[in-house]
């Protein structure tokens, strides 16, 4: 089962945990990693934008890629856009299979190509001043293991 989606509400992480494993009979490992919004240096919100359509379908490859690397039971990838403040949850990725290494690699992958190839353009306020953030060395550098 593979659910994507792109939103501006808040999303409930169990009832995410329950869709993911209601159907999947073999599950032995769920791995979830969710973020929120941090508020360091006096960020006050997140404002993020996306290309409808494009974006699910990226986030999909993505998943399709997880599938061939590790057997897998299930993923969810839920991203939220629109304004965000700080402390509010973002995202969440949520990877069933029958066994915990397969998840929680699967989940660190899809974590690190959604910080580094997923097409969101964020937008920070910092008390009225606002700037496009950029790509960090630093996120590039633990997307390369993968490759």
């Amino acid at each position: 089962m593979r659910t994507i989606r792109i939103q501006a509400g808040v999303f409930d992480v169990n009832a995410e945990i329950a869709a993911l494993t209601k159907d999947a009979a073999n599950v032995g490992a769920v791995v979830t990693f969710t973020g929120h919004v941090r508020g360091d240096d006096g960020l006050s919100s997140l404002t993020l934008e996306h290309y409808p359509h494009m974006t699910e379908r990226e986030i999909a490859r993505c998943i399709g890629e997880a599938e061939q690397r590790w057997p897998l039971l299930g993923a969810t990838v839920i991203h939220r856009i629109g304004k965000l403040m700080r402390g509010e949850p973002i995202v969440l990725v949520a990877v069933a299979a029958t066994h915990r290494q397969a998840a929680f690699a699967a989940a660190e992958f899809l974590m690190d190509y959604l910080k580094t190839r997923a097409p969101f353009w964020k937008e920070e306020d910092r008390g009225g001043a606002k700037r496009w953030v950029e790509h960090r060395e630093s996120d590039a550098q633990r997307a390369k293991r993968w490759e």
